[in-house]
């Protein structure tokens, strides 16, 4: 029994494609992730820098966002700078 998997990019490309030429098909992606296809099943993303780069920036603002919401409801502490 054959699996239904998504694929969760615009533009994929096989294994063999993507050996013969990595760069052509990243091209393809146009700065957008590349899925990767092994006997028409996705196996990897290939990711370009900028865009792993952006997702790492969004990752880590969901992750200051979710302090942020945590600490909310706690008491403020008032700081006097001269006193640090």
């Amino acid at each position: 029994m054959s699996t239904i998997h998504p694929i969760l990019a615009d533009v994929s490309a096989g294994i063999s494609e993507l050996k013969k030429n990595p760069m052509s098909v990243m091209a393809q992606g146009e700065g957008a992730p590349v899925a990767i296809l092994n006997r028409n099943e996705p196996v990897f993303y290939a990711v370009p820098a900028a865009a792993y780069e952006a997702l790492i920036d969004k990752l880590e603002d969901v992750e200051l966002a979710a302090i942020v919401r945590a600490r909310l409801d706690q008491q403020e502490i008032e700081v006097v700078l001269d006193d640090l």
